[in-house]
């Protein structure tokens, strides 16, 4: 089975960015917009898991949040991979507390786990809003959306996430877990 694990904003704020965006959806062309109900902000992708795996998995990636406390996050600026101007992923970025650290852990948990195909790529927490198939140029893009700031959001749970690919991609959430409560500020 194909996972990752992820953090998933609240429906308010995805409000927000989907309200930004509307405007847009459709109007260049090339550019697919996924679904929103596969917004999420991938800590770690793991491709294929053996099934016999999961068991292990979920230990690990339980011990890996358990380790974190909660996130005070917020979507600021638009970018693209591998650039705005021969981008193949148009993006939100993410501001406020650094993931990068619960990020490791939970792909080292994965690894130790047996989920062999953990994604090494350098850490770029984002929440992926659209993809082209060929390079395409979203300079012009990134710069209408650039007044936009989203309020702030408290990441308190993880999710392992099985992806159910085709023509229509679909996610279907294994476990949950909860980050350590973090003071309020």
């Amino acid at each position: 089975m194909r996972l990752f694990a992820a953090l998933v904003p609240p429906d308010e704020v995805l409000d927000e960015i989907e309200r930004a965006i509307a405007p847009h959806v459709g109007q260049v062309p090339g550019l697919r917009w996924p679904d929103r109900s596969t917004w999420h902000i991938t800590l770690g992708f793991f491709g294929e898991v053996p099934e016999g795996v999961l068991p292990e998995l979920e230990i690990r990636l339980a011990r890996a949040v358990r380790r974190h406390t909660a996130l005070d996050l917020a979507f600021s600026g638009f970018g693209a991979f591998s650039s705005l101007r021969r981008a193949k992923v148009f993006w939100a970025g993410v501001a406020g507390d650094t993931i990068t650290p619960l990020a490791g852990s939970v792909r080292a948990g994965a690894r130790r786990a047996g989920a062999d195909q953990t994604d090494e790529k350098r850490f770029h927490p984002h929440l992926t809003l659209a993809r082209a198939k060929t390079e395409t140029d979203l300079r012009p893009l990134a710069e209408s959306l650039s007044g936009f700031s989203g309020s702030p959001w408290r990441a308190e749970t993880v999710r392992l996430v099985r992806s159910h690919p085709g023509p229509r991609v679909r996610y279907e959430s294994l476990a949950e877990w909860a980050l350590a409560p973090a003071e309020r500020g």
